[in-house]
């Protein structure tokens, strides 16, 4: 999934997200983000590369060779070379981000010929060759043109210009090209001219090249290995944003720098070739050795960055329909497509296309629309136009498998309802972005990219957390908006920079023309000082409510408030939105716009019956606190009425107070009070809340010997028994009835290993009926939501049959992810032989491969196993090192030291792996146990108080 363009018009992944969460909100945070640089990520530097210009005409490629991979520099190297390079070139524009402005591309003609064979899968250091002519405009005088490569070795480099417009586009000369070089640092190509180009001419660049197809990672143009209809097979595909097209193709790889494409592919013709177009058409050409290609070419693309051109060639077959007189196609492996496997996709595909057609009026500006479902895709998806690429666990369904995650996801974007499904955007968006915000991370929303110094800066402005925070701002701005409004100002936003660019500024500016258009909805300052106060700063504020007195105050949410709190500097304010309810009717919209402002009509009577809460539906980006009065009054509505409190807030008001304990701003137990009332709450996704906070990672991995054990099992059974019987009655009787019940899914898994981890026969039971029924009957499939807990206390509850039962799965099954889930399953074995057996699968030659994870620390990832584990270590760590290396050692030291809590403990450790470690790991992992222990601490004294707690309320 990628970022969202610098256009307003490129719909991107956020699509998808804003449709599965709120979509009016998600289609905002495309347009938030569109403001934005672009779309640029890590990237390596290039190698050095001098090439002599041949005074010829650039030569057709030839007789596909195989000439040896270029080699990618380590680390050190990368370097060692840029500095060499800094030495011995000038100052100069090759040390700016930014390309210079001297020349604006106008049309790319880019053919690529991969040397990909049907019979040659496994030759390393597979490569292509291309070709691209570059048509430009000139700006500025300059003697000197930069664009973007990336590990290309440039065979052949011409500039033909200037262009005469009056013979369309006869070349009239040609320009000399002294030198070609490259700067590594920045991912410049460098053209040194005999000649200055002339300012408002234009000028086409003629760029023969070869670079390497990767097979260790989806960037560029890359290989995906894969069996269908029982045969090992291949195809590529690319991955160009959001800096990867100079990795395929010398180009200038910046998004505002929209040209449009003729692209051709020459390919071997057992393969299909697929672009952002449609075919245009088909021909066969024969290389030097007598074999024959075929050369595909494509109609030309809409203006639009480099990063969303496209290519794969592939053996695959597809499914199609047609949606508003546009051909929509799903490409997948020949037995997918047998299968059924794509039709979920391809008839879902449609509406969600006329759905986003009809909510912005905005015609689809592409013929046609394939997906393609790639084996192995590291990025999980990409909207690039016309050709969009989703990882196949994504997109393909078996037709029968009616409780899969992803299906309801698909079937809640098709409903349009889901706009007013809040829950759902706490779980998908907002629940894990603000558990990673805070105020002294240093990434605000909005940066600008001429203040950064390096590319790999930019790779922080398009991550999950980037996406998820200016989801979750959009969804605030509808709020305080209204949907009307919101919808109106996007529409006019969109139609005003199609195929243009755009600026923070200028989508603010069409969200102030339609607030000044009507006079209903009036603001405290402009959207565009509203928004800046959030785009412009790291962080959220705390909305703390006086509930006695009605004095509302804001301040920067830290991970850990200390006392000296003030020392740390923060001094912005948030103008903040407040939509709140009392007494379970909606108030007016009032805003903090201050450090603190009091608020009458927010006072709470000395009835029992009176309550408040703030952030009506969860559509503000911050969390809410209340005086002590103000939690009692919360609580006692709770264990009285809960359901006069909707159910966004009940699981707000967990997810606020638990959050709030952890990080000192309320004491633990205002957040465990909460609590009490849950024998009465059958909403299955406030249980999740519960539970995360509750029975935490660390908590279940000290185990059953842990104090808090026997209080904590004898508190939630009493409360946990009715929402279990009612989803474990489901389970066993009508499964299926769970297909449309998305916060089920996502919940089932925490609930169920919760009552199984603490002990109920019936949840024990279960797993061994769904286990074994499904050893005796492979055809009865453990139900998804649940697998990795059936699978683990099936292994758990079994013995040596369970296990290689298992193990014979895990040998017969191709899919990663799934081997991955089969391997931990494995590890959760309570027999110490078996374990060590399993351990010894890792280091041993054998007919058993575990290449995606280290069996070792799935083992000492468990209650049982990471004793034995460290036994097995101390014997075997050698061949430990040798299978997964040494930073394998160092890792599952932090795993077997996870509980540690003591100076001694921690002695004991670094004796255990003194001569595993090399020096400088050792320091290493003396600090980190340093942070482990210091954090468990912690933790106990937290444990604690619960346990006091639990106590009294037992």
């Amino acid at each position: 999934m990628g970022p969202p363009s610098s256009s307003g018009f490129y719909v991107s992944r956020a699509g998808a997200l804003l449709l599965a969460g709120l979509a009016a909100a998600l289609l905002l945070a495309l347009a938030v983000l569109a403001a934005l640089y672009g779309h640029c990520a890590r990237v390596l530097p290039s190698e050095l590369h001098h090439s002599g210009v041949p005074d010829t005409e650039p030569s057709q490629p030839g007789a596909p060779e195989e000439p040896p991979p270029t080699p990618k520099p380590g680390p050190t190297q990368e370097l060692e070379v840029a500095a060499t390079l800094r030495k011995w070139r000038p100052p100069g524009p090759w040390d700016q981000l930014r390309l210079p402005p001297w020349l604006v591309p106008l049309h790319y003609e880019l053919e690529l010929w991969p040397l990909l064979r049907p019979d040659e899968l496994s030759v390393p250091g597979l490569r292509f060759t291309g070709r691209v002519n570059i048509t430009v405009r000139c700006m500025a005088a300059t003697a000197r043109l930069l664009l973007h490569s990336l590990f290309l070795d440039c065979e052949s480099a011409e500039v033909r210009g200037p262009l005469s417009p009056d013979t369309k586009d006869a070349t009239v000369g040609r320009v000399p090209v002294d030198e070609v070089w490259f700067a590594l640092d920045m991912q410049y190509m460098v053209l040194e001219l005999g000649q200055a180009l002339q300012p408002g001419s234009r000028y086409e660049l003629q760029l023969s090249f070869s670079g390497p197809v990767y097979q260790d990672t989806r960037e560029g143009l890359f290989l995906n290995l894969y069996t269908d209809q029982g045969k090992r097979r291949a195809l590529l595909a690319s991955q160009l944003e959001p800096t990867f097209a100079r990795n395929v193709f010398p180009c200038f790889d910046e998004p505002a720098l929209k040209a449009t494409f003729n692209i051709t592919i020459i390919h071997h013709p057992s393969y299909v070739a697929l672009s952002n177009m449609p075919k245009l058409g088909q021909s066969e050409k024969e290389d030097v050795n007598g074999s024959k290609w075929t050369v595909t070419t494509f109609y030309t693309t809409p203006h639009m960055p480099t990063y969303l051109a496209a290519f794969a060639v592939c053996d695959y077959e597809y499914v199609s329909r047609i949606e508003r007189g546009k051909e929509i196609r799903i490409w997948a492996r020949k037995d997918a497509i047998a299968g059924g496997n794509a039709d979920f996709a391809l008839n879902i595909t449609g509406p969600i296309f006329s759905f986003l057609e009809d909510l912005f009026n905005i015609s689809y500006p592409l013929p046609k629309t394939d997906i393609i479902a790639l084996p192995t895709f590291d990025n999980r998806a990409m909207e690039n136009w016309g050709l969009l690429m989703f990882d196949e666990s994504l997109l393909l369904l078996q037709p029968n498998d009616k409780l899969t995650e992803k299906k309801t996801v698909i079937s809640y974007i098709v409903c349009h309802e889901i706009g007013h499904q809040d829950e759902i955007f706490f779980s998908n968006i907002l629940h894990g972005v603000l558990r990673e915000d805070h105020a002294l991370v240093s990434r605000a929303v909005s940066r600008k990219v001429e203040n950064f110094t390096e590319t790999n800066e930019i790779n922080e402005l398009f991550d999950q957390f980037t996406y998820n925070k200016g989801a979750s701002m959009a969804r605030m701005l509808s709020s305080f908006l209204n949907e009307k409004i919101f919808i109106s100002a996007l529409k006019s936003y969109l139609e005003t920079f199609s195929y243009s660019n755009a600026e923070q500024d200028d989508l603010w500016r069409h969200f102030q023309m339609a607030v000044d258009e009507q006079s209903k909805i009036l603001l405290p300052a402009t959207v565009k000082s509203i928004m800046d106060s959030w785009t412009h700063q790291s962080g959220f504020p705390i909305i703390t409510l006086n509930a006695s007195t009605g004095i509302m105050k804001q301040e920067p949410f830290y991970l850990g408030k200390v006392k000296n709190q003030s020392l740390l500097t923060h001094n912005d304010t948030w103008i903040v939105p407040i939509l709140w309810m009392k007494n379970g009717t909606t108030q007016s919209l009032v805003w903090l716009d201050n450090s603190s402002k009091v608020f009458p009509e927010m006072q709470v009577s000395d009835s029992d019956h009176d309550w408040v809460i703030l952030n009506l539906n969860m559509t503000g980006y911050y969390r809410v606190n209340y005086d002590k009065l103000g939690w009692k009054r919360l609580n006692q509505q709770l264990e009285k009425d809960p359901k006069a409190i909707p159910v966004i807030h009940r699981l707000q008001l967990v997810d606020d107070a638990f959050s709030l304990s952890k990080n000192n701003y309320i004491e633990i137990e205002t957040a465990l009070d909460l609590t009490k009332y849950l024998a009465e709450e059958d909403e299955i996704i406030v249980w999740h809340a519960v539970l995360l906070n509750l029975v935490t990672r660390d908590l279940i991995f000290e185990g059953k010997n842990h104090d808090i054990y026997p209080l904590l099992k004898k508190y939630l059974l009493k409360r946990l028994i009715p929402i279990w019987n009612t989803y474990s009655t489901i389970i066993r009787e009508n499964v299926a009835a769970l297909q449309d019940d998305y916060l089920a899914l996502i919940s089932l898994e925490k609930v169920f290993g919760t009552a199984c981890w603490l002990g109920l026969e019936d949840c024990l039971q279960l797993s061994k009926e769904l286990f074994r029924n499904w050893m005796n009957h492979p055809e009865n499939e453990i139900p998804y939501p649940i697998k990795n807990v059936i699978l683990c206390y099936g292994i758990a509850l079994g013995n040596d049959k369970e296990w290689d039962f298992l193990l014979n799965i895990y040998n017969n099954t191709t899919k990663e992810e799934e081997r991955i889930q089969l391997a931990y399953a494995l590890g959760c074995s309570k027999e110490p032989w078996i374990l060590n057996r399993y351990m010894e699968h890792a280091i041993t030659p054998s007919p058993l491969t575990f290449n995606e994870t280290n069996i070792i620390e799935a083992v000492a990832a468990s209650e049982v196993g990471r004793y034995i584990a460290k036994d097995f270590l101390i014997n075997n760590w050698q061949a430990v090192s040798e299978r997964y290396g040494t930073q394998s050692l160092v890792t599952l030291v932090y795993v077997i030291g996870r509980t540690i809590s003591t100076d001694l403990q921690i002695t004991e450790l670094q004796q255990f792996c003194s001569n595993m470690l090399e020096e400088h790991q050792r320091l290493t992992v003396h600090a980190k146990l340093q942070t482990i222990k210091n954090e468990n601490l912690k933790n106990k004294k937290r444990s604690a108080r619960i346990a006091v707690w639990l106590q009294k309320n037992t």
